[in-house]
């Protein structure tokens, strides 16, 4: 079976895909981070990137782009670069539909909330306000809508008595560190199968 050619995503500090790539390196994941994109030229995750010696990419928004031919842009260096698998460790854009179709059951995302719970931004703040007991993260396949693919992995975590959005965020990334990457080497293994919503993860 090939080494997976990956593309990561991010637009902060990337630390999931630090714990991916450290996975990577010890030969946990048969694949390999050929590239990082990024839509911030100021990500820490870039820095981080190039000093791995990962080729980093930046790709801003141009003013007045429309979102299917920034997404165009990004898609025909990834066709330059042969990239198998998408994974988005912390990007805040949403895919255009272009992307999505080409890339389908390619696109791996990660979820601070157990889906189809709290989609959308601020999660955590969602699930403390709602005054839920449990939440946790979900990875899941990447499809038109927002947090609305197949589910791959879930985790639960338990939201504490006296929590804040940026405690229960800590406790959810740690969750989040360990099945992301669980996830990326599943699919790289070809163990992932889509049945319609369900996600079958073969032996």
């Amino acid at each position: 079976m090939p080494v997976t050619r990956m593309a990561v995503f991010i637009s902060g500090r990337g630390s999931n895909f630090m714990a991916i790539h450290r996975e990577a390196e010890k030969g946990a994941i048969r694949g390999e981070i050929a590239l990082v994109v990024s839509d911030d030229p100021q990500a820490p995750g870039l820095a981080y990137a190039r000093e791995k010696g990962i080729e980093a990419a930046v790709f801003a928004k141009g003013k007045g782009e429309a979102r299917a031919d920034y997404f165009e842009r990004v898609s025909s260096f990834l066709d330059e670069k042969k990239i198998d698998l998408i994974v988005l460790a912390g990007f805040m854009k949403v895919l255009s539909p272009n992307i999505v179709k080409k890339y389908r059951h390619r696109i791996l995302n990660i979820h601070p909330a157990l889906l189809p719970s709290f989609p959308g931004t601020h999660a955590q703040k969602q699930a403390i306000d709602y005054g839920v007991k449990w939440t946790g993260c979900t990875v899941h396949f990447v499809d038109e809508g927002v947090d609305t693919g197949p589910i791959i992995l879930q985790q639960a975590v338990p939201v504490l008595e006296g929590d804040t959005e940026e405690s229960l965020s800590e406790r959810i990334l740690e969750q989040e560190h360990r099945i992301f990457p669980e996830a990326v080497r599943l699919f790289c293994e070809g163990r992932l199968e889509v049945q319609g919503r369900r996600v079958r993860i073969k032996p």
